[in-house]
């Protein structure tokens, strides 16, 4: 059998083949030693962040819980995160619906409409809620960081539920409908248990968005502050390694729950 692979070509599978786990092992580096990094030094009781370390300690993990600031910035932070995500779901769903249900001119218009706050630069977006707020007269506060993270997170879920409506068969609810069943039995017993695994990926997709937000609330939120804020601010004023015990917490909490999907939630529709 003659290869027909050019010498450009052949080269090119040499050189990947050559290279590729040597970048895959420095993407790896550089990824997750910052991260186990982190989380050593907030252990170490010494205030500066270098080796040695002086000695374990939980000290800046007990004064993480004791800063009410902190936790108020967390709790406004997970609050408004599951508010958008509500929020992103009931306004994506439709929309991705509505874009796969029925056929009409300006479809991909109406698409590119609801991707592009998404797809803007933040400080972009951020601005124009800012004139937005600012025209109609609605003060800043969180309620205004709430709409500006359920405007670019609602094209998060609109992609995942429109990308899994258009490979779900329409003969499973034509099915439903011979059998009997009404629209709101069919939908609820056949269309969302098929959209299940869309749901729950644009939501944690959404939730992340929300949680790691900051340049857009920036320019919409009032006196209160969320958590990516709080932080800024303590590495502008005075960094301690409460930062790191706080990173590390973050950074525990975010893969437990990547574990728990991907191993109870993936692997259930896998097994089906």
């Amino acid at each position: 059998m003659i290869d027909k692979t050019t010498v450009p070509e052949r080269i090119g599978h040499f050189f990947g083949k050559l290279f590729s786990p040597g970048f895959g092992f420095i993407l790896l580096v550089i990824t997750y030693v910052p991260m186990i990094l982190v989380i050593v030094f907030s252990f170490n009781e010494s205030i500066i962040a270098a080796f040695p370390l002086e000695r374990f300690s939980l000290v800046w993990y007990r004064e993480l819980l004791a800063d009410a600031s902190i936790l108020g910035a967390f709790r406004n932070t997970l609050l408004i995160a599951v508010a958008a995500v509500a929020g992103s779901l009931v306004i994506g769903v439709s929309a991705a619906f509505v874009l796969h249900r029925f056929h009409f001119r300006g479809a991909r218009i109406y698409q590119v409409v609801i991707l592009l706050p998404f797809l803007l630069p933040g400080i972009f977006t951020g601005l124009a809620l800012l004139l937005f707020f600012a025209f109609t007269g609605i003060p800043k506060s969180l309620f205004t960081v709430l709409i500006g993270h359920v405007v670019f997170c609602t094209a998060v879920v609109f992609k995942t539920v429109a990308a899994r409506l258009m490979v779900m068969r329409r003969s499973l609810e034509e099915a439903s409908y011979d059998l009997g069943a009404t629209t709101a039995q069919t939908f609820f017993r056949v269309t969302l248990p098929n959209m299940r695994t869309a749901l729950i990926t644009g939501s944690l997709l959404a939730f992340v968005l929300s949680f790691d937000e900051t340049l857009i609330t920036f320019f919409v939120i009032g006196a209160q502050l969320t958590l990516p804020l709080k932080i800024w601010g303590m590495m502008r004023a005075q960094f301690t390694p409460v930062v790191h015990a706080l990173a590390a917490t973050i950074f525990l909490i975010s893969t437990l729950l990547v574990v728990v999907f991907s191993r109870f939630i993936l692997g259930r529709e896998t097994a089906r």
